[in-house]
Parts: structure tokens; sequence; C-alpha cells
């Protein structure tokens, strides 16, 4: 489980690897010496272990559901089951008597990449809805198995979405990464669940007991209940995701403050953001609350300061040159059509990134001057000071005066 581990080591007559004393909380060696002399030694560790014969394990094993790695699997007796009870598929799915291996996590992403709603019952799921959740719960299994980390988004997805680092769709998220849509929460048997409201709409509502608050059900009480004719329509209430820092599914800094801002931040991690602002002068005893005011205020005026860095005329039409494109197609405001033809004809410089973050490209014919300015970054105490500097402009009449000279 969560608590518990298997380590192996390997001791081969090329290698030298020092194999541990076993510790309080190893529950279980075993050893093995090959006809090579290699040395295989596997450590169990746990808070406990039932020993037993081969019969034990068949015990436990007729107790599980299952197994979508295992190629003995049956989903259509699993379905058969499903199809029979009254609780949800969300309830189901973490029921290691169906199926065998999904967790808190997976549940979230499977029923997502299914599209399949937590609080739909097992008695009401079509064909469909049930081939689409064995197949994302076998794929993301397989692929936890083969990389050894829950990772549930498929990689081009994550390159379009924007987010070529995005790891989980929505556990543990504030927004859908697909629609943008706010990520709902709410307790099924005393876990918290997940679920996109416009990518798996609820389609039945749950039965519960017409003598219960809806305020004050959960999930778990509305799938519980057999329908009877004094019973009332109602559904669990919903509270929007307020993510939290996982220790079972971590995420970086980064995207921690961009999708929640500081107040995600350990107060160590606050501080290191404030003094990379410039801000030094922190007070040592200060409250997290304090400090995720100040890094917010901080942020925002940063934001502020932020000015758009302008690529020259001359190298804009450096780039369109290398694009391919003729002066018809688009042309410099700012520079008379001898200016643009003899920067398109200029040398190339070192590779120059043309593009980068924050950064406008002067080439609109309706574009007609520009601003640039250079920011100071200075701690809390000092001013900014702003530079300014025009782009010269070639104006329509001091061309049609030149030309009448």
């Amino acid at each position: 489980g969560m608590a518990g581990n298997w380590a192996v080591y390997y001791d081969t007559n090329n290698t030298e690897v020092e194999i541990p004393e076993p510790t309080n909380t190893n529950r279980l060696r075993l050893e093995h010496q090959e006809e090579d002399g290699t040395r295989i030694v596997a450590d169990l560790s746990a808070m406990t272990v039932q020993h037993g014969t081969i019969e034990l394990y068949h015990e436990k094993r007729s107790k599980l559901g299952h197994d979508p790695l295992r190629k003995d699997a049956d989903p259509e007796a699993l379905y058969q089951r499903i199809q029979k009870s009254k609780k949800s598929i969300g309830a189901l799915i973490m029921d290691q008597s169906y199926f065998t291996g999904p967790g808190n996590i997976y549940r979230a992403e499977i029923l997502f990449k299914a599209g399949v709603h937590p609080d739909r019952r097992g008695m009401d799921l079509t064909q469909d809805e049930f081939d689409r959740v064995w197949h994302h719960t076998v794929k993301l299994l397989e692929r936890g198995y083969q990389t050894g980390s829950i990772l549930t988004v498929d990689p081009d997805e994550a390159v379009a979405l924007g987010k070529p680092r995005l790891r989980r769709y929505i556990y543990n998220t504030s927004h859908c990464p697909r629609c943008k849509a706010k990520i709902q929460t709410w307790s099924i048997n005393a876990r918290t669940c997940y679920a996109c409201p416009k990518c798996q709409p609820l389609r039945d509502v749950v039965v519960v007991s017409s003598s219960s608050s809806p305020d004050q059900i959960t999930s778990a009480d509305a799938v519980a209940v057999t329908p009877s004719p004094a019973t009332t329509k109602v559904v669990a209430k919903k509270n929007d995701c307020q993510p939290f820092n996982s220790h079972c599914a971590r995420e970086s800094l980064e995207r921690r403050l961009k999708e929640s801002g500081p107040s995600r931040l350990t107060v160590k991690e606050i501080k290191a953001e404030l003094t990379s602002l410039g801000i030094t002068s922190i007070p040592s005893k200060v409250k997290k609350s304090d400090l995720v005011q100040l890094l917010t205020e901080s942020l925002h005026s940063k934001e502020q300061k932020q000015q758009p860095q302008f690529v020259s005329p001359e190298d804009a039409a450096m780039e369109k040159a290398s694009a391919g494109e003729s002066l018809a197609v688009e042309h410099i405001a700012e520079l008379a059509p001898g200016q643009a033809r003899q920067a398109r004809g200029r040398p190339k410089k070192s590779p120059k990134v043309l593009f980068p973050e924050n950064v406008v490209v002067s080439s609109s014919s309706t574009s007609r001057s520009k601003k640039r300015k250079t920011t100071t970054t200075t701690t809390a105490t000092t001013s900014i000071q702003n530079k300014k500097k025009k782009t010269p402009v070639v104006k329509e009449e001091d061309t049609a005066k030149a030309a009448s000279a």
C-alpha cells in the first residue's frame, strides 16, 4: 500500500552493492543466489504483513475484483455485476471487489477521460459508457506500470493545451484544462471526488430519502438508498475545487503559483519569491497570510510595470524574408520600400529569437508609433525609473514631400 514498499538489491561479481541490514519495519526478506554468483535480495517494508501459504493467496485473491493489468480479467462479467448495483460508478471504481487497482487519483482521471460523471449509478451505466471506463482504466494503469508515475494526460494533448508538462487533468485542479469550467468536489465514502460539470454531465439525478436535507447528504448516502414511492430526487451538494499541496501528486512551484496564487506556496517558498523580486526586508516573525498578500501585491505590481519589447523594423523585415513573404504580402510601415529591400538583403546575424515572450512584432500597415521602456528592478524602498524612447516613424506626408521635391 501507500505506507509500504519493496526494495530489491542486486549484488553481482562486477559491482559492489551495499545491502542494508533489516530494520524494525522490515516484515519480509527474500534472498536468492544465481549460479554466476549474483545475489538478489528483496525487502518488504510495511506496517503489517500476514504470512501464509498459497492457500492464503488464493483466499485473498478470491475477494478481489478484475485486475486491468491481468490478461484473465473479464470486463463483461464486471459489467454484469455493475448493472446490478445501485452504487455510483465513482464508488464502484474504488471498490477493490469490483475494480482492482485504481485509487483516488486514477478514479478522477479515468472517469474524466471516459466522460462519465462519478455520481452515475452502476445500474444506469450503458455498455458504451462502461467500455470507455474500462478502456481508460486499462490504458492508464498500464502507463503507470510502465513509467512508475501516475501520468494521465496524453503528451500530444498536453502540447495542444499549451501545457506540455501537464500530468493530470482534474485531480486537485481548480479549472478544467479543456473547457476551463470550475472543477467540482464532494465526498464519496469519505474520499474527495472530482468532476468537470461540462465534460462529465450528470444525466440522471441520484435518488435519496425525502427525510434527508440536500445539504446534509453525501453522494455515498444518495446511491445507497433503494428507490421507493416516498423518495425525492436531489443531488449531493458540490463545491468548487480548492487545490491543496498533495503529497501523492506533487506539483511544481510555478504551476501552483500560476493556478492558485501564493496561497499554496510554503512560507519558505513565498520568502524566496519575494527575495527574487528584490524585497529583502522581510520580518522574521510574520503571518503567512501577510506574506501571501505582500507577494500577491508585488506580483501584480511587477505585471503592471512590464512593458512589451518591440522587434526593430529591420529585424521584422528580415523575418518576413526568411519566411518567404514578399513585400506585396505585408509591408513595414516604418520603412520605405527601399529601406525594406535593404533590410531584407542584410547578411544574417547570429541566431536571434524574434518572438520571445511579451514581444509585439511591428508589421501592421496601420502602425504609426511605438514607445520603448526600460524598467529598472529595485527593492520595495526604491523608486522605479522608466526611460522612454520613440521608434522612428516614416510619415506618409513626409514621404509625399520628399517625392515632390
